[in-house]
C-alpha cells in the first residue's frame, strides 16, 4: 500500500507503488503461475500506492530434464537485474524530486496526485488483471489454434477501450477526486488548483499502464521476461529528467524554496508532462518486443463468447482485495496530508505524506530485495509439494523462507531505527535539512515492522501456493482495518510533527497483528505444524544480536554527528560509522550465538567469492 501500503510497482513513491499483497499471486495454471508487478508501473516496489512488485510474470515451473533449470535461471537473472536497475532508477527519481520540490506541502500534492491513477487503474481491473486473466492467456496461448493471439487481442483491446473511457471520466472529475483523498487540501484554493492540474497531467498515465501490463503478459506468457523488468526504468529516466529540467529552468528547492503559491504553471506543465511522458515511454517501449516475438497487434472487437465474461466472474475476490487496500490508502492518504500541512505551518517541514511515502520506500528495499528473492526460488518447489499432497515440504519451504530472510531483513529492521535519521539526512539532503530530518523520523517509527512485514510476505505465499485467494483477502482487512485505526489515533493523539510519524509506526503494527491471524490459519491448514519453534528461536537470536548492535550503533552515530554535523558529508560519516559498529556487533553476537542460518549464509557467499 501506499500511505496504506506498495515491489510496487507498481509504482514507488513518486510514482505508483502497490504493497506486496496488494492482489492476489500466483494462480496455478497448469506449469505457470501468474505473479503481479509492482515494478510494472515505474520500477519500483509497489508505484505509490501501491503496485505489485515481482516478475510480474508467469514463472515456468523447472523441467527435471534437459536444459529447463538452465532457462529458468537465466531468465530470473535477466528479470532480477532488471529490477534492481528499476529499483535503483526509481530511488534515484525521488532524490531529484525531493531536490526539485522538497518534502514539503508541494510535494505532498504531487504525491496526491500521482496515487489516484494506480488507485483507479487497480479498482477497475488492474489486480484482475494479473490474478485472472493473465492465467486465461496463458490456457488460451496452449490451447487455440492460433496461439492464443485472437485472445490477446481481444484482452488487450476490452483493456484499451475500458481504460480509455474511465480516463476521460475521471481527467473531467479531478476536482472530486481530488477533495476525497485530502479535503485539507480542497480546502486552500491555491494547493487545490495545483493538485488538480497534476492530477489531470497524472490520471491518463493509468491508460499506460494498463498497456504496459498487458502487453508485457502476453510477452511473458511466451517466454519473453526481459521487457516487463527493463521498461520501467525509461519511465524512471524520463522522470528524472523532467525534474532536473525543473532544477535547471527553476533552482533546486534549498534556492527557490518552490511552494503551492509560488510554483509557475509552466512548472506544473513540465512536472505533469514529464511525468505522463514517462509512462507513455514504458508502455510504447514495449512494441518492438512484441514484434520481436511474432505478435501482431489488431483490434477485435468481438468479446462474447471467448471466455472473458466468465474470467471477470472469477475475479470477485481480487475485487474485494483491492477495495480493501484503496480503502486503507484513502484514510492514511488524508490524515498524512491534514498533518503534514498542520506541521508545515508550525515550521516542521517534511511531516506529510511526502516523507511517508519516501521512507516506506526505503523500508521497504530489503523486504523486495531479499524476502522476495528467497520465495521466487521457493514458490515453484513449494507449489509442486502441493500438487504431491506433501505437507511436510511445504512446512520445510515456509520455514526455510522465513528463517534464510531473517538474516537479513532483522538486522536492517534495526538499522533503520538506529541510523534513519542519517541515512534520510545523507539521501535527501537536497529537500533542506528540516525536511531530511523529518523523513529520518517516520523511517526511524517505520523501522521494526520491517520483520512482520516481511514474515506476512511468506505467510500468504503457504495460501497462494493452494490457490487460496480468499484467506488473503480477510488478512487483509484486518491489516487495513487495524492501520486506520492506529493512524487515526496517532493522528488525534500525537502533535502534527509527529503524527505521520506515529502512523509509520501503526504500519507494522497492523503486519503484527495480520502475520498473527495469518501464522493460526496456516498452522491450522498445514495440520498443526508451521515449525514454529525453530522460527521463534531463529527470530530470536537474530533480535537478541540486532538490539544491541543497534544501541552500540546508535549511540557512535549520535555522539559523530554532535562533532561533524548533520550535512551531507557529516551524514555520511556518521552513517559509515554506527553503520560499520553496528553490523560488526550484530555479527559477532550472532555467531557467538551459533545462528545457523548466517553461517549458511556467509558460507554461500565465500563460496561464491572463491575463498
Amino acid at each position: 500500500m501506499n500511505a496504506q501500503g506498495q515491489e510496487n510497482d507498481g509504482r514507488e513513491p513518486g510514482g505508483h507503488f502497490l504493497p506486496d499483497d496488494t492482489v492476489p499471486l500466483r494462480p496455478r495454471l497448469g506449469n505457470h503461475y501468474a505473479t503481479t508487478s509492482r515494478e510494472a508501473y515505474d520500477g519500483s516496489v509497489e508505484n505509490g500506492a501501491p503496485f505489485p512488485s515481482q516478475a510480474g510474470a508467469p514463472i515456468p515451473e523447472p523441467k527435471r530434464v534437459g536444459g529447463g533449470a538452465s532457462g529458468l535461471l537465466k531468465s530470473s537473472a535477466v528479470m532480477a537485474a532488471g529490477t534492481i536497475v528499476s529499483r535503483i532508477t526509481g530511488f534515484v527519481r525521488t532524490l531529484v524530486m525531493a531536490a526539485a520540490i522538497g518534502v514539503g506541502t508541494l510535494n505532498d500534492s504531487y504525491q496526491v496526485a500521482n496515487v489516484l491513477p494506480t488507485m483507479i487503474y487497480i479498482l477497475v481491473g488492474g489486480g484482475a488483471l494479473n490474478a485472472v486473466f493473465v492465467p486465461q492467456l496463458v490456457r488460451a496461448m496452449k490451447k487455440d489454434d492460433d496461439g492464443g493471439e485472437a485472445y490477446a487481442n481481444r484482452l488487450i483491446t476490452l483493456v484499451m477501450v475500458v481504460l480509455a473511457g474511465v480516463t476521460a471520466i475521471c481527467v473531467l472529475a479531478a476536482p472530486l477526486l481530488v477533495h476525497m483523498m485530502s479535503p485539507d487540501i480542497a480546502a486552500d484554493p491555491r494547493r487545490m488548483d495545483v493538485t488538480v492540474a497534476f492530477a489531470r497531467y497524472c490520471l491518463p498515465t493509468m491508460f499506460f499502464m494498463g498497456a504496459h501490463l498487458v502487453l508485457g503478459q502476453i510477452l511473458n506468457a511466451r517466454g519473453r521476461f526481459g521487457a516487463m523488468m527493463w521498461t520501467p526504468v525509461l519511465n524512471n529516466l524520463v522522470i528524472i529528467a523532467a525534474f532536473g529540467g525543473f532544477i535547471w529552468a527553476f533552482g533546486g528547492f534549498t534556492d527557490s524554496r518552490v511552494s503551492p503559491s509560488t510554483i509557475t504553471p509552466e512548472g506544473v506543465r513540465l512536472l505533469g508532462l514529464g511525468t505522463l511522458l514517462g509512462l507513455a515511454v514504458q508502455a510504447l517501449a514495449m512494441l518492438p518486443y512484441l514484434r520481436d516475438a511474432r505478435f501482431t497487434l489488431r483490434p477485435r472487437f468481438d468479446f462474447r463468447g471467448h471466455g472473458l465474461g466468465k474470467a471477470m466472474g472469477l475475479a470477485k475476490w481480487t475485487l474485494l482485495f483491492v477495495l480493501a487496500n484503496q480503502a486503507g490508502l484513502i484514510i492514511v492518504t488524508q490524515l498524512a496530508t491534514k498533518a503534514g500541512s498542520l506541521a508545515e505551518r508550525a515550521g516542521h517541514t517534511g511531516s506529510g505524506i511526502t516523507a511517508y511515502n519516501y521512507a516506506l520506500l526505503l523500508w521497504q528495499m530489503p523486504q523486495a530485495i531479499i524476502t522476495v528473492s528467497v520465495m521466487t526460488a521457493v514458490l515453484p518447489r513449494m507449489s509442486r509439494a502441493v500438487q504431491d499432497d506433501d505437507v511436510t515440504a511445504i512446512r520445510d519451504d515456509i520455514s526455510y523462507g522465513l528463517r534464510t530472510s531473517a538474516v537479513a531483513i532483522v538486522p536492517c529492521a534495526f538499522a533503520f531505527l538506529a541510523l534513519g535519521v542519517p541515512m534520510a539526512t545523507l539521501l535527501y539532503a537536497g529537500s533542506g535539512a528540516e525536511g531530511a530530518r523529518g523523513i529520518g523520523y517516520v523511517l526511524m517509527a517505520f523501522g521494526p515492522g520491517l520483520i512482520p512485514f516481511s514474515v506476512q510476505y511468506v505467510v500468504l505465499r503457504g495460501f497462494y501456493a493452494y490457490e487460496d485467494t480468499r484467506t488473503p483477502f480477510y488478512n487483509t482487512v484486518i491489516v487495513a482495518v487495524v492501520n486506520a485505526l492506529a493512524s487515526g489515533a496517532c493522528f488525534v493523539l500525537l502533535p502534527p510533527r509527529w503524527a505521520v510519524a506515529g502512523m509509520a509506526a501503526s504500519y507494522g503494527l497492523a503486519y503484527a497483528v495480520g502475520v498473527g491471524t495469518a501464522w493460526r490459519r496456516l498452522r491450522r491448514r498445514l495440520g498443526g505444524d508451521l515449525d514454529g519453534s525453530r522460527v521463534l528461536r531463529t527470530y530470536a537470536r537474530l533480535s537478541g544480536a540486532a538490539i544491541p548492535a543497534a544501541l552500540a550503533g546508535g549511540g557512535v552515530a549520535y555522539a559523530v554527528t554532535q562533532g561533524v554535523g548533520s550535512n551531507a558529508l557529516g551524514s555520511l560519516v556518521t552513517l559509515l560509522a554506527g553503520g560499520s559498529v553496528l553490523l560488526g556487533v550484530f555479527v559477532l553476537l550472532a555467531h557467538w550465538m551459533r545462528v545457523s542460518e548466517l553461517s549458511a549464509m556467509v558460507g554461500m557467499v565465500r563460496g561464491r567469492l572463491g575463498r
